[in-house]
């Protein structure tokens, strides 16, 4: 079997599916993989994505698990490794994408990488160090009332900097501009004064392109998923459609929801103004007891024939608040999580072959339910979000896990029109 191109490393399912869809897209063949695998890689592809739930556990936990990934990607004969992290960059001053950075860049004995969120398709730029989420600042986003990973400076060298010992500094938009010598002429100044870590500036897909040949010799490369549209062609990969076939989809249509996100809302409001079927699932009830779990199930079973049903734990950010307060941050959430994944399974079970779940705890927790340890990645529905083949039980499912701040609002509907 041929070494593999690229070896990536995610903290969470739904970024992982994300940078496996701009991979795809850019020609490369890819799996995704659940949690690290027991074994060598079984199938033919140029990128494996090894999705982990690091992104909001103890830093020692992530880094953990993230060498975990980077020995068995080694394994595999992974020519470059790739850490994925959120395009809003969630992480607290503890971390957790500094010291996952830090310990890769030990690990490969590499004194340089680069970092950037930038995902222009998706309205993630980067300009003088600053991320921007459309039109404003992250920190006036929405991003700054996230339940786990509040996020209240726009400054990426400063928040990066936080989180590492190594300096961090920035290749700016000017640099970028000018191309791959100017990058490199940039990196090289960048070395020399000591700096470890550089925050890049991108506001389009040509500097990501631009960006992309001079990261060629680089061992690791830290980002969300924008940056991966320019690696592809560094190892002569052009774009395909064989790259993106899936089997042909099948069975009953659901979606579950847990993430609270400005985007995630505004579906669920969609979904349900166009009258179709939805089901809230209530912290408060699940907290004194109640079995919320069978009673999705037993309100979904009779609706699925006429089509998708959405079950959703999705509110706005001072509900999301109120139950915190009352439960915990992480009670709340595990909670909810715990009940959504049960539900999942309970779909499938009852013939769903075509899922999607909405936000990238819930998707971790739907995934782990089902018994998934692989995923094929197929076309793209929004940027950042493709459909997905995996097996649980003997049986194939088709299914997309959508990260919370993606999508546009008719995400839930037009999933299902895109995969038939």
């Amino acid at each position: 079997m041929k070494p593999i191109y690229l070896g990536c490393i995610a903290d969470d399912f739904t970024g992982a599916t994300d940078l496996a869809n701009n991979l795809v897209r850019a020609g490369m063949r890819v799996v995704q993989t659940i949690g690290v695998p027991d074994g060598p890689l079984d199938a033919e592809v140029d990128a494996v994505v090894v999705a982990l739930k690091s992104r909001t556990v103890a830093p020692s936990d992530a880094v953990a698990q993230s060498l975990d990934a980077l020995a068995w990607l080694q394994a595999q004969g992974a020519q470059q490794i790739y850490f994925k992290y959120c395009s809003t960059f969630d992480s607290t001053a503890q971390g957790n994408i500094g010291p996952v950075t830090e310990a890769l860049m030990d690990a490969l004995k590499t004194d340089f990488t680069i970092a950037t969120s930038a995902f222009p398709d998706n309205g993630r730029t980067v300009f003088k160090g600053h991320l921007f989420v459309g039109e404003v600042l992250l920190n006036e986003s929405g991003m700054q009332n996230h339940p786990l990973t509040p996020m209240t400076d726009p400054n990426l060298v400063r928040v990066m900097q936080a989180q590492t010992r190594r300096k961090v500094g920035l290749i700016d938009h000017k640099a970028v501009a000018q191309g791959e010598a100017a990058i490199r002429a940039r990196i090289d100044a960048l070395r020399a004064q000591g700096i470890g870590v550089a925050i890049v500036d991108a506001v389009s897909n040509d500097d990501l392109l631009r960006l992309g040949p001079a990261l060629k010799a680089m061992p690791l490369i830290t980002a969300g998923s924008g940056v991966a549209i320019g690696l592809p062609a560094n190892f002569g990969l052009a774009p395909s459609p064989q790259a993106s076939r899936l089997p042909p989809a099948t069975g009953l249509q659901a979606v579950v929801s847990g993430s609270c996100s400005v985007a995630t809302n505004k579906q669920v409001a969609h979904f349900i103004a166009a009258g179709r079927p939805a089901f809230e699932v209530d912290p408060l009830r699940l907290a004194a007891g109640d079995d919320v779990a069978a009673a999705a199930l037993a309100w979904a079973a009779p609706l699925l024939a006429s089509g998708p049903v959405l079950v959703y734990s999705t509110a706005e950010p001072g509900a999301v608040k109120s139950v915190q307060a009352q439960l915990g941050v992480e009670a709340a959430g595990e909670m909810v999580e715990r009940c959504i994944a049960t539900i999942a399974r309970g779909l499938v079970e009852r013939g769903v072959r075509q899922l999607i779940v909405a936000g990238g705890e819930t998707s971790g927790a739907c995934v782990q339910a089902l018994c998934i340890t692989q995923m094929q990645i197929g076309p793209q529905i929004d940027p950042g979000v493709p459909w997905c083949h995996a097996v649980t039980a003997g049986a194939g499912l088709h299914l997309t896990l959508k990260s919370g701040n993606f999508g546009t609002d008719d995400f839930f509907t037009k999933a299902f029109t895109v995969l038939a």
